[in-house]
């Protein structure tokens, strides 16, 4: 999984590997860019490694939580890219 962070017109990547994350997660992924001031991005990048974090899983996790709190239901496996059986 590729985590990005827009400043300006930098981007920032950091490889995540997903494969030690909770095993009910997303299997797919789509990326999410955000404008963010460097000096928070900085002291967010600092937190989350005292944590043992990723950036990433913070922010999924932030997600998550949002849409909780807002009553929002999804699948958490999408449609996009699975196959179908047809009939022989």
């Amino acid at each position: 999984m590729l985590f990005a962070i827009r400043v300006s017109r930098l981007v920032y990547y950091n490889q995540i590997n997903i494969s030690e994350l909770q095993p009910a997660m997303e299997t797919k992924s789509a990326r999410l860019t955000i404008l963010i001031d460097p000096v928070k991005k900085e002291a967010f990048e600092r937190l989350c490694a005292a944590q043992d974090l990723t950036p990433s899983q913070v922010v999924r996790q932030l997600i998550r939580e949002y849409l909780e709190q807002h009553g929002v239901t999804y699948k958490t496996k999408s449609p996009v890219g699975t196959r179908r059986k047809t009939a022989a």
